[in-house]
């Protein structure tokens, strides 16, 4: 066994039980907790798959910026409702039944398509077409994205702020 095969392993791991934990904790903030965590993990994929710049987007945006707009939401609505947030995960038995369905149906077509052993190689730099995209065929969704974040952002702020 290769290390990088062992590093997708660890890496699987922690992403299967981080991801179980979110659905399975009952307080809220730890499972915005295990989601920043299955969210770095899945960083830790990405740059396995030698896409560096994909791994700093997934860190910057998902594990820190969305984690953060969560747990503001977490604690403005805690301030607002007086209680500690708790949920409850109901039909855990019917939702494990759905994943392992469409789990045993990713399986059987993979399983049935071949996939290739060696890397594909790059002809170009994919952060510049990434960039490229975003700056010319995807700008107007890609600034809209920033003026709501911008917007939620503020709002939890001013939600958050002492009342006078």
């Amino acid at each position: 066994m290769t290390l990088e095969v062992l590093g997708f392993w660890v890496l699987a791991i922690v992403l299967v039980g981080s991801a179980l934990a979110v659905v399975t904790t009952k307080n809220l903030f730890h499972s915005v907790l295990w989601l920043a965590l299955a969210l770095t993990g899945t960083a830790g994929i990405f740059l396995m798959l030698n896409a560096e710049f994909l791994a700093g987007v997934q860190i910057l945006l998902y594990a820190g910026g969305v984690v953060t707009v969560v747990v503001f939401a977490i604690v403005v609505t805690e301030k607002l409702v007086g209680t500690r947030l708790a949920h409850t995960s109901r039909r855990v038995w019917l939702g494990g039944a759905v994943a392992a369905g469409f789990l045993g149906l990713l399986m059987s077509i993979l399983a049935g398509v071949p996939l290739p052993m060696a890397p594909i190689p790059m002809t170009e730099d994919p952060t510049r077409l990434i960039g490229t995209a975003f700056l010319t065929r995807f700008l107007l969704p890609f600034e809209l994205l920033a003026v709501l974040l911008l917007v939620s952002l503020l709002a939890a702020s001013y939600l958050a702020r002492p009342e006078e």
